[in-house]
């Protein structure tokens, strides 16, 4: 899809959380490539420098290193990343983590720090945001949900259940937001190839497992991702709210 069509983009602040990590760094560019800017929220140093190589001679990016799990410290921060840039347009809740086995393992303090990081942290983005939005009268918020949340995956019942929470969320804000002309949407992305794979011990199995679902018989790529972003964070998507899009290759169909 060819970024004229995202010429809304331009000039538009994104705040993009785990943007450094998975398909965030390649989403991360396409938006930058639009004319966007970005403000990337990551706390891994490594896949930060490889954002911020990948990104030279882009103008626009911005890179905040914060911890997700500590929520006073991410508000202080994104309020004053928030007075430096301006403001933001576009809030994407990408950041999150992954722990998986038995249910009965996890502690109930794991269980918390999932839902702080995936769910929390997301919801402090928002606060933060909304008062711009409100003001400016437009605003675009996405969830990254999971293929998860379907159903057909064990030892993964924390992530599972954060997934569901933003989902829920997307519907609550969707519904709360539309008179200021904020739309609020899900992104469902199926089985990326991605090191969130690696939790699968026998990947080859993994892998068969995948065509054997999707109607579409290739792996995703960050393209796919980054496409649906930037349809729900641009005008374009002006009268879609409350919605999930499953961008999966047609493993789940509604």
């Amino acid at each position: 899809m060819s970024t004229d069509q995202f010429g809304s983009l331009a000039g538009k602040t994104i705040l993009y959380t785990g943007a450094a990590g998975g398909l965030g760094l390649e989403t991360t560019l396409e938006f930058l490539r639009t004319g966007a800017k970005v403000v990337a929220i990551d706390n891994d140093t490594t896949k930060i420098a490889a954002l911020e190589a990948a990104a030279e001679g882009l103008p626009g990016l911005t890179v905040a290193r914060i911890d997700m799990s500590d929520l006073a410290g991410l508000r202080s921060g994104l309020e004053a990343l928030s007075e430096q840039v301006g403001g933001f347009d576009v809030v994407i809740n990408n950041a999150a983590i992954y722990p998986s086995k038995p249910f009965e393992d996890f502690t109930i303090e794991e269980i918390q720090l999932i839902q702080r990081i995936n769910v929390e942290a997301g919801i402090v983005c928002v606060q933060v945001a909304l008062p711009h939005m409100k003001a400016t009268g437009r605003g675009r918020i996405i969830n990254i949900a999971s293929v998860t949340f379907s159903g057909g995956w064990s030892e993964l019942a924390p992530y599972v259940q954060s997934k569901g929470a933003l989902i829920g969320l997307a519907r609550a804000w969707a519904r709360e937001f539309g008179a200021h002309g904020i739309t609020v949407n899900a992104i469902s992305p199926g089985a990326f190839p991605t090191d969130a794979e690696k939790i699968h011990p026998d990947l080859p199995a993994y892998e068969k497992r995948i065509y054997e679902h999707q109607a579409i018989q290739r792996r995703g790529s960050p393209a796919d991702i980054a496409n649906a972003l930037m349809f729900l964070a641009s005008d374009a998507s002006s009268f879609i709210t409350g919605q999930t899009i499953n961008v999966d290759g047609g493993w789940v169909m509604h």
